[in-house]
């Protein structure tokens, strides 16, 4: 009978892992919007966002409701690595008639307590009105947060049935009592309130009191995890392992759907007692656990709290053995009538039996104080049974903490997770071998996870104090954060007005008198058509827009297009030589190409995309005005770039091609995206650079003589802004970076918007922050000096990881020798967002101010029209083209605008350019601009 009671309470390896997945499971339907009030293992949210850094200082008042007292303390921390707080506490006995009375007498007695305690711990001479004093609320019942200083009551617990209470939010209430202390202390009238009318007050000094603020409420596992914080350790998991059972952990905050925080992490209480109440836990339960289930308050409720909870674990050991007597297993021919009463047999009477030393000697007097009559037999034997109970909790302890461990493990993404937990309770401390089953036992269900167990020294009091603290730097953080990074944040009023000033150099840019003069140039393309379906032929294309370049060959033909091409580089030292080295190297790369797709014999029409600004005079004539995104190749400012090209050609006597027409990047984009779909009359590159085209009516094109039909205008928009039109949201780190190009001044609106330019408008916000020490504790970082060092694709890796999974997030960190917490890598993806949110902003009110003149030039209510759209920066970054749409939609509403991917960049759209040239020769060609 012995041996079977002991194995019903042993718990096979292979059930302890299904019992993880269990837990898991039933964690991720807790933190599900959809299914967390299915879910036993509950899941709250505490709104805790971060663990101590060592920073924290200043004075921090913490009230502890425990079992039947109420804790008070007044914690200094001095920011020195939380090494030293200064602690004074008081103990404050709760007569029973409060635990059992008006919700609104126990939060008197409460804010008594804390007025007396002050009272006795401030010195009067130090003491002012004015002084604002935080407040940290250990209140260990179950909430429902929904802030971290507001939290709903849902029950009370251990003795707990004050009227009134659940429901409302606790933290208001005591909020509203110690308010009225202070109005008591401090008030004209002089008069003490009497908190309730069966206590005497006069137990109680009034005196002037400090202004207290609750600023933060958690429960006692949250106060663990912050106590065992204290440090330069940082704690992200908690247990309690006393009369009741919890853990708490530091979840990815994505993950938390019940709130609507989306980045870093909070901490979250799993309130995981109520594991097993679905009946996952049915064939673990012995006779013995639905004895103690059935004789409970809450029967069928918290069944996991009950296989482990100290509480419960005397009651455990009393049921099994009177089974065992019943059997004759024990105490035979003795009187056992004292083991009938309920809690007569506790976990202090299981530790004494357990612990001892001394055989069975401790054994004998424990079970004789109680009454009973054992043998030498009996004593081994209850001995067996209290180990066998105890060590069952402990086992369990493990596998609820191995399902933590895995699921942040999982969740991060980790191959291996280190991790402090921090451990509270009577079971912990006085059973030694409880820490030694946690850690073998978690370790065999969770290999890849390695967890420190950190004992919690003076109980979650100091831990709230630490939550408060944090609460208070984290909020002084936010207020420096949003006044660093305000000024990249734009409202709708900021973008309507670019909006509106777009639309304005639009206009300034297409009327013949102020062209010379606008931002905006608004350069007519002769480029009158876009593809029907109907182009056929062989054409070369060549693709020049960075410091690579595309040759191509593309077949138009009734079954569609087929293409072959080849990319070139070009080397900076020829990008920034003479303009016939340039175009000497480009003309190499063409012949290399056309040997190798064996073209050598023909000569084919080419199309060149050239992107760069050119008044262009003709289809095939087009004047550089400036170069960009680093070219500086000279004599050629001025010059038609075609005519180069054929001089280049000329010089290496090369005649297997015939340039008849040139396009910009963006005219491409929106000529190739044009052939799949008619529709589109719109292009926009956002990469390197950023330029938009779109189909103009010719009777509003005063640079080009003629007004019928319509032609693709090349908008330059980059420029936008040069003339001063946008310096109110040009902020200090958009200055800084433009003093840095090599372009002071100029394609200002591009230095907003395009690839190149964000990872240095980052680099420089990052660097202020250090200054403040708001990111890297405020240390030097050497390498985020450099210029250029902050690439812009890694924004899109920042704020693609989800969650923040570190692995993606440290190879940037190592690239940038930066020694970053959690928390910096928080407020990186934060900094990075904002940049690329104005960025998508800023393109989609220029954007909204061309479909809004293309509706209007047609005289229609809505207009329906496709964007064709290339570029790496609207391409590869995971919220440019969402944010573009969504704002373009708002700014646009009578604009239905869709947008089409370029596949195959602009190579293509010079080839069909020609194409589409050779349809139309015999259409009316418009004479240059006089």
């Amino acid at each position: 009978q012995i041996q079977r009671a002991l194995r019903s309470l042993s718990i096979p390896l292979e059930r302890l892992h299904i019992m993880k997945g269990h837990m898991m499971q039933d964690m991720c339907k807790g933190l599900s919007r959809q299914t967390h009030t299915q879910a036993k293992v509950r899941m709250l949210p505490t709104y805790i966002c971060s663990t101590p850094n060592g920073t924290e200082k200043g004075n921090f008042l913490v009230v502890e409701l425990c079992q039947n007292q109420v804790r008070t303390l007044l914690v200094t921390l001095y920011g020195d690595g939380n090494m030293s707080p200064q602690m004074m506490y008081k103990i404050f006995d709760m007569p029973e008639a409060i635990m059992q009375g008006e919700g609104e007498a126990l939060f008197d007695f409460i804010a008594q307590c804390v007025t007396q305690f002050l009272a006795e711990t401030i010195s009067s001479d130090t003491r002012t009105s004015e002084e604002r004093l935080p407040l940290g609320f250990v209140f260990p019942f179950s909430c429902r947060q929904t802030q971290l200083d507001k939290a709903e009551l849902l029950s009370w617990s251990k003795g707990f049935s004050c009227s009134g209470v659940v429901g409302k939010d606790v933290v208001q209430l005591l909020q509203s009592a110690i308010n009225k202390q202070e109005v008591g202390a401090n008030g004209a009238d002089g008069h003490w309130l009497s908190p309730w009318r069966g206590w005497k007050s006069s137990e109680f000094t009034p005196g002037q009191l400090c202004h207290v603020d609750v600023v933060a409420l958690m429960n006692d596992t949250v106060g663990t995890m912050m106590t065992c914080s204290m440090e330069g350790r940082p704690c992200e998991v908690a247990m309690v392992a006393d009369k009741g059972s919890n853990c708490c952990f530091m979840a990815e905050a994505y993950l938390v759907e019940t709130t609507d925080e989306t980045s870093g992490r909070m901490c979250v209480n799993t309130e995981w007692g109520c594991f097993g109440d679905d009946g996952t836990l049915n064939d673990i339960f012995t006779p013995y656990d639905d004895c103690v289930d059935e004789e409970s308050s809450n029967p069928g409720e918290k069944r996991f709290e009950k296989m482990v909870g100290s509480l419960y674990l005397g009651e455990i050991v009393r049921h099994a053995l009177i089974a065992l007597t019943a059997e004759k297993a024990l105490f035979t021919g003795t009187n056992i009538a004292v083991l009938k009463e309920k809690g007569v047999f506790t976990i202090q009477h299981i530790l004494e039996i357990i612990n001892n030393e001394d055989g069975i000697t401790e054994v004998r007097r424990v079970l004789e104080v109680l009454g009973l009559q054992p043998s030498e037999r009996d004593c081994g034997r209850v001995q067996q049974i209290c180990r066998a109970v105890v060590g069952r909790a402990a086992t369990l302890y493990a596998a609820g903490l191995a399902a933590i461990l895995s699921y942040m493990c999982q969740t991060r993404e980790m191959e291996t997770l280190m991790v402090n937990v921090g451990v509270e309770g009577e079971l912990y401390t006085g059973y030694p071998r409880f820490e030694e089953i946690l850690q073998s036992v978690s370790r065999l269900l969770s290999p890849e996870c390695m967890a420190t167990l950190l004992p919690s020294r003076d109980g979650s009091g100091r831990g709230a104090a630490m939550v408060t603290a944090v609460a208070l730097r984290l909020a002084a953080q936010r207020r420096e954060v949003n006044e660093v990074l305000a000024p990249l944040r734009l409202s709708r009023a900021d973008l309507e007005r670019v909006q509106a000033l777009m639309r304005e150099e639009m206009e300034r840019g297409l009327r013949k008198e102020t062209n010379a003069t606008a931002s905006v140039r608004m350069l007519p393309t002769y480029v009158s058509h876009t593809p029907d379906g109907t182009e056929r032929g062989d054409f070369l294309a060549l693709d020049l827009g960075g410091t690579n370049f595309r040759v191509l060959v593309v077949r138009v033909t009734e079954e569609g297009i087929s293409m072959a091409s080849e990319i070139y580089v070009i080397p900076a030292a020829v990008m920034q030589g003479t303009g016939e080295e340039l175009f000497n190297h480009i003309i190499e790369c063409i012949v290399d190409f056309q040997m190798k797709q064996h073209l050598t014999t023909e000569t084919l029409p080419l199309g060149f995309t050239f992107s760069f600004p050119c008044q262009q005079v003709g289809l095939d004539k087009a004047l550089l005005l400036t170069w960009t995104k680093g070219f500086t190749a000279s004599g050629c400012v001025g010059q038609d770039v075609v005519q180069l090209l054929r001089d280049a050609a000329q010089r290496k006597q090369h005649v297997g091609m015939n340039v008849v027409a040139l396009v910009n990047d963006t005219v491409g984009t929106m000529m190739a995206c044009g052939y799949d779909d008619p529709k589109c009359e719109i292009g926009l590159i956002v990469g390197t650079g950023t330029n938009a085209c779109y189909m103009e009516e010719m009777r509003n094109v005063s640079t080009v003589e003629g007004d019928e039909g319509r032609m693709c205008i090349n908008m330059e928009w980059g420029a936008f802004g040069d003339n001063g039109c946008l310096d109110d949201i040009f902020t200090h780190f958009d200055k800084v970076v433009d003093e840095t190009t090599i372009n002071p001044g100029k394609q200002r609106f591009e230095k907003l918007i395009s690839g190149m330019y964000l990872g240095e408008i980052v680099r420089q916000i990052l660097m202020v922050m250090t200054e403040k020490q708001l990111l890297f504790q405020g240390k030097p970082c050497p390498k985020l000096q450099t210029r250029n060092i902050f690439k812009t694709k890694f924004l899109s890796t920042i704020e693609l990881s989800n969650g923040l999974a570190l692995r993606q997030i440290r190879a940037i960190l190592n690239e940038l020798e930066l020694d970053a917490s959690f928390e910096d890598s928080v407020l990186m993806r934060e900094v990075c967002q904002a940049v690329s949110l104005r960025a998508a902003q800023l393109c989609a009110a220029g954007l909204a101010a061309v479909v809004e003149k293309m509706r209007e030039n047609r005289g229609l209510e809505q207009l329906s029209v496709t964007v064709g759209v290339d570029g790496t920066l609207y391409k590869l970054h995971p919220c440019f083209s969402q944010n573009l749409q969504k704002t373009l939609k708002d700014l646009a509403p009578q604009c239905s605008v869709s947008f089409l991917l370029s596949e195959d960049g602009s190579g293509k759209g010079a080839a069909l350019v020609a194409a589409v040239a050779n349809r139309t020769s015999g259409a009316r060609q418009y004479p240059p601009p006089q």
